[in-house]
């Protein structure tokens, strides 16, 4: 490993193998995510110092361009985090010296690793939320598609796992597509919140330069400045415990319309048909077709889950920078990973899957028309407790209603007859407006 950041000097022993990967950790690994963040984040601040009278402006190219040649090598495949740094900071530091001499040395001054490592997270976050807020777009389009073509195809409704009243494939379609623009708008406004440049603020404390810290954030793509350096620190974890969150929405929703298709594609149910590539077959029975793709991204929500948990419990802390605060860099990125991962493969499963529609008005039984009955008896004038208790007392009298009727008759905005799938389509269009612009 090669010289750490923190030595003070030749003779100093520094702690021993078996220490040292256990402070490491992963972060070799989980720094190579982080690490095209950092290259772009040191090249500000290299232009920073050259502002603040530091560096000079040559001083400042020089460095800028050799911290973009790394990052042009790294995405190549032609420069490797390897295991003979500690992190992806000191790699950057060693790759400066060993290119620029003295030079390379320099760029460490008025930072820390702490507020070096924050920014970095700051940008792979807003870069994950700007993802994850695209995805649910997609996502969103492309059951407002199916929503639009199968508004009027009748399905049954469920409460508490029971048949209740006639539904839509348009109404079920358009109510997951309003949960993705929700979790896409959340994406956006937690991006919006953490949207601020820690860097400049080093251990905690400032340092005494007059660092132009606005002037780098602004080069870096932040809206703002976090204004305390102690405000800086004690908002690590903090933030990544909310975007995770933000990322927990959109996999809860995906939990919840896993199962619905968990449930309609059991010959129980037999309302869909998935498509063939998101099945596999048993290693014993070969009758079998089961919906595996279906299962572990309905079990994703839990991963996600696990990460917040595991944030909360590393953040009780005091203020100021600790140790501790590396443990939060692995479930954030675990769990971006995963989820997005997941969401990614739904826009194909849910433009290819097939509804069996024998089976959907084949499951609209009669007594599943009461509610229709009992609301028609109470808008021609009887109060609608009476007209709820005439309807009960001929249940058994009831017989199948037209079920385009029933459906056409909803016409509550939002309900099976009025979708208002203009309004969820222009909501979604805005913020993909605001996404681009982003």
């Amino acid at each position: 490993m090669g010289e750490f950041l923190w030595k003070k000097g030749q003779s100093e022993q520094g702690a021993d193998q078996q220490i040292m990967d256990f402070l490491a950790g992963q972060d070799l690994l989980l720094d190579r995510e982080l690490l095209l963040f950092d290259l772009e984040a040191s090249a500000a601040h290299a232009r920073g110092l050259a502002a603040a009278g530091i560096l000079t402006n040559d001083e400042a190219d020089l460095l800028a361009t050799a911290l973009s040649r790394y990052a042009a090598e790294f995405a190549a495949g032609e420069r490797e985090l390897g295991t003979g740094f500690e992190d992806c900071h000191s790699a950057i530091e060693a790759w400066l010296t060993e290119d620029l001499g003295d030079l390379g040395k320099k760029i460490h001054t008025g930072r820390s690793r702490n507020d070096q490592v924050a920014v970095a997270l700051r940008m792979y976050m807003k870069d994950r939320l700007h993802a994850l807020a695209a995805q649910c777009l997609e996502i969103a389009g492309t059951l407002l598609e199916r929503a639009e073509r199968e508004r009027g195809l009748p399905m049954p409704g469920y409460t508490h796992l029971q048949r209740a009243m006639p539904s839509s494939a348009g109404m079920w379609l358009a109510g997951h597509a309003e949960s993705f623009i929700d979790d896409a708008d959340l994406a956006l406004m937690t991006r919006q919140w953490l949207d601020a440049s820690p860097l400049g603020t080093a251990s905690g404390f400032g340092v005494n330069l007059a660092l132009p810290r606005e002037r780098v954030a602004e080069d870096l793509g932040f809206a703002r400045m976090v204004v305390n350096p102690q405000c800086a620190q004690n908002s690590r974890g903090k933030i990544e415990l909310q975007a995770v969150g933000a990322l927990a929405a959109a996999t809860l929703d995906l939990q919840r319309l896993a199962w619905d298709f968990s449930l309609f594609c059991t010959q129980e149910f037999g309302f869909v048909t998935l498509p063939e590539r998101f099945c596999t077959g048993s290693s014993i029975m070969p009758n079998k077709r089961n919906p595996d793709v279906v299962e572990l991204l309905r079990a994703v929500h839990a991963r996600v889950q696990g990460a917040q948990a595991e944030l909360q419990g590393a953040l009780s802390l005091s203020s100021g920078y600790h140790r501790d605060l590396q443990a939060t860099k692995a479930p954030l990125m675990r769990a971006f990973d995963a989820g997005m991962q997941a969401l990614d493969l739904l826009p194909g499963m849910l433009s290819d899957f097939h509804w069996n529609e024998d089976r959907l008005r084949a499951a609209l039984t009669p007594d599943m028309f009461a509610t229709d009955r009992a609301t028609t008896l109470a808008a021609e004038g009887l109060p609608f407790r009476e007209a709820y208790r005439q309807v009960a007392a001929e249940m058994g009298s009831l017989s199948n209603s037209d079920a385009a009727r029933s459906l056409a008759e909803r016409v509550s905005p939002g309900a099976c007859g009025n979708l208002q799938l203009g309004l969820l389509r222009d909501r979604r269009e805005a913020l993909a407006q605001a996404l681009q612009g982003d």
